[in-house]
């Protein structure tokens, strides 16, 4: 007999985002299908990322040994090898979308928002709003170090800040959606309590990030508190991804003018005011963010009638 299709649930009106993957008495779902989407995310990440050096290689024209490029790559000594770990980390948006359809029987737009649709409106206003707030406090990060910024482009420079432009936004996208979109709802369908699968998914993502000093660590995981606190208050993914985009692009876009993306990329320790200015910028633009949300009246829970994205 062929088994017939997995059906697709829809969540209760009035569910809050954290919760969207909840169902009565199946909270085993989260408990499986979050440790199910971190390994299938490492292992779909493990062969994208070769696959792209492997191309770039072949592409190249085999110039140098393969093993050459393949360590300058995973150094980021080259922009192919940020394509690569870029687009490795990609791989969490069909692995997350793959994940909530078959183990929680939802659509995957529900990872988006409460309403099952990106807003554009507040994404929009969130990508204007992330950069002053965030500028300012690097600004105030540069003059407390008190060691102003040398322009001085590394090797490759237009190629680098092109693979920034171009594929920086897919890994931060893709990390809100894994970290902050499936994770923080898995966590959120066992238990009720929104905290729960806020702080576990802020846990897991300053984890992911390897080797790092304690100040390093504590500001990945405040980063990941701060970001799904706003998710939660804000009802999607918007803003999180807003913020991660602009961040990233910031931060490996000037590495990329003054030091080197590989220099930034092999970031491991950082001290406790940059951990706390960091932070505080996040702080802030999560706050006006919040704000935002509110004067465009956005839904925070699922409404009881399909209703059109801000």
């Amino acid at each position: 007999m062929i088994p017939g299709p997995v059906p697709v649930l829809r969540p209760d009106a009035g569910t809050g985002y954290p919760r969207l993957l909840a169902e009565d008495g199946a909270r085993w779902r989260g408990l499986v299908g979050a440790p199910v989407a971190i390994a299938l995310f490492v292992l779909l990440a493990g062969v994208v990322s070769p696959l792209v050096v492997s191309l770039a290689w072949v592409l190249g024209g085999r110039a140098e040994p393969y093993a050459v490029l393949a360590a300058a790559a995973a150094r980021a000594e080259v922009p192919a090898g940020l394509v690569a770990s870029n687009l490795g980390l990609a791989a969490a948006v069909p692995v997350a979308a793959l994940v909530v359809l078959l183990v929680h029987r939802r659509s995957p737009r529900w990872l988006v928002s409460v309403l099952g649709a990106v807003r554009w409106r507040y994404l929009l206003a969130c990508l204007l709003v992330a950069p002053p707030a965030l500028l300012a406090v690097f600004a105030l990060s540069t003059l407390a170090e008190g060691t102003p910024l040398t322009w001085q482009p590394q090797p490759g420079v237009a190629g680098f800040l092109v693979v920034i432009v171009l594929t920086g936004p897919l890994q931060a996208v893709a990390e809100e959606v894994l970290f902050r979109g499936y994770l923080l709802q898995a966590l959120g369908s066992v238990v009720a309590s929104p905290w729960f699968g806020v702080v576990g998914s802020a846990l897991v993502f300053a984890l992911f990030h390897g080797s790092q000093n304690v100040w390093l660590f504590l500001d990945r995981f405040a980063f990941g508190i701060v970001a799904g606190v706003l998710v939660w208050r804000t009802g999607g993914l918007e803003a999180a991804c807003a913020a991660h985009v602009v961040n990233n692009l910031l931060a490996f876009g000037l590495a990329a003018l003054t030091s080197s993306v590989a220099q930034a990329r092999a970031l491991q320790e950082v001290g406790p005011l940059q951990a706390v200015l960091d932070v505080t910028g996040f702080a802030l633009f999560a706050v006006l963010a919040w704000l935002v949300g509110r004067r465009m009246a956005l839904h925070t829970v699922t409404p009881t009638a399909p209703a059109r994205p801000v």
